[in-house]
């Protein structure tokens, strides 16, 4: 019997009993999509947090005090705490006179929390961090309009300000002065604005466009120095992409030198790198993922198992066809590829049907949350796959006792 024969038979026995295929899908539909929606969740966070947290394609690492692995439980908290020290402007200037495959490196400063005013309008709790000029070139920070600090006004201490955009429309409603140029007061201190930031947007809900960043001298002058609450970090790229595995182990071996630490001791300082950062997400957030893989898991067992019985069903209630069938030249060959390929059909239909409510579940999601959902093709192929699968090992039993049915017997049967 022809392929296409043997198809033409399965999706006309699926659609006399159209009610009862479409319960039978049920458990097959829900299966798939917990497992598409929960698989395009994971890969829009982790392409999210590449994207706007790891900063994955820019070759940058941070040099701070802190590093992931300090904060695995209280006892190494504790212990980071009493071993790390803070970073200096010396640390900078070591590693900026002695580094060979660091290209860019400057230092920032964490923020503050101001009160930031221009005549009767205000802006209440307003991150204000300190920067070296360079550091718009590490971190490809977009202008939108003015400039960034420049080194002169960093040596000389100037007041002046890069603000994000919220800053700018909260203290410059739109149809008013433009902020370029204008005097803002910033923890009781005059600046002028120099530059405004393009657009980010948000991370996870969090505003990234509410801040202010000053020269990085300033910042320290005018915040009482790097202290505990204003650590000092730097931020180094490397000159090559081949060689940034290489730029982060000299950073590492020359602070090591610096501070003299033995061979045996920990580092006192961290280095975060991307990879760093993704490794620690997967190292948080792998079990979880298994798990919510795992779960849609039980609802394709469940899909299975439904196929399978009703399509032993189907066996019992059609063995005066299959009787007949074989009495007029049907092979067992022919009897067990028609019923797997209506059980396989059936669950592949599932498969589909799941993946498109999938796909809207996921741009809803996309649409009304901050969650960002992708849906990659190795998700949707996996699906079909295993929907295929599923349904072709659920109806081997069906379709093998359908097969050895004997014709006689098949033919007496009520």
């Amino acid at each position: 019997m022809k392929f296409i024969e043997t198809l033409k038979l399965a999706i006309a026995a699926i659609w006399a009993h159209k009610l009862r295929s479409a319960l039978t899908l049920l458990g097959m539909i829900i299966g798939v999509t917990a497992f598409v929606v929960v698989v395009s969740l994971i890969q829009g966070f982790n392409k999210y947090i590449d994207e706007k947290i790891a900063g994955i394609g820019s070759k940058s690492f941070t040099v701070q005090r802190f590093n992931f692995e300090d904060f695995k439980d209280l006892d190494t908290i504790a212990a980071a705490q009493r071993r790390n020290k803070e970073l200096t402007l010396d640390d900078y200037e070591y590693l900026k006179a002695r580094a060979t495959l660091i290209d860019k490196i400057g230092a920032k400063a964490r923020a503050s929390r101001s009160l930031v005013k221009r005549g009767t309008k205000i802006a209440e709790d307003v991150p204000v961090d300190g920067a070296m000029p360079v550091i718009a070139d590490i971190d490809n920070i977009d202008v939108a309009e003015g400039r960034y600090i420049t080194d002169a006004e960093n040596d000389s201490a100037m007041r002046v300000a890069f603000v994000g955009v919220d800053v700018a429309n909260a203290l410059f409603p739109a149809g008013s002065t433009s902020a370029i140029g204008e005097e803002i007061n910033v923890a009781g201190l005059p600046y002028r604005i120099i530059g405004i930031a393009a657009a980010k947007g948000t991370v996870f809900g969090v505003p990234q466009d509410n801040f202010i960043t000053l020269p990085l001298k300033t910042y320290g002058n005018n915040f009482g120095g790097f202290t505990r609450n204003r650590l000092l970090y730097f931020e180094a790229t490397s000159k090559t992409d081949d060689s940034f595995k290489d730029a982060v182990d000299e950073a590492r071996f020359l602070l090591r030198s610096r501070r003299h630490i033995k061979s045996d001791e920990k580092d006192n300082f961290g280095i975060v790198t991307p990879d760093a950062i993704t490794g620690f997400r997967d190292r948080l957030l792998g079990p979880t993922y298994i798990v919510a893989v795992a779960v849609p898991g039980i609802a394709l067992l469940v899909g299975a198992i439904v196929i399978m019985n009703i399509m032993l069903v189907s066996v019992t209630e059609r063995t005066k066809e299959i009787g007949i069938r074989k009495s007029i030249g049907a092979r067992r060959t022919d009897i067990l590829k028609q019923f797997l390929a209506e059980s396989t059909l059936l669950s592949l239909l599932g498969g589909a049907i799941g993946i498109s409510i999938a796909y809207l579940l996921a741009k809803l999601v996309a649409v009304l949350t901050p969650v960002p959902t992708v849906l990659p093709l190795l998700a949707v192929t996996v699906a079909l796959v295993v929907s295929a699968t599923v349904g072709l090992i659920s109806g081997v039993y069906p379709a093998w006792r359908a097969a050895k049915l004997d014709p006689i017997e098949a033919l007496r049967a009520d």
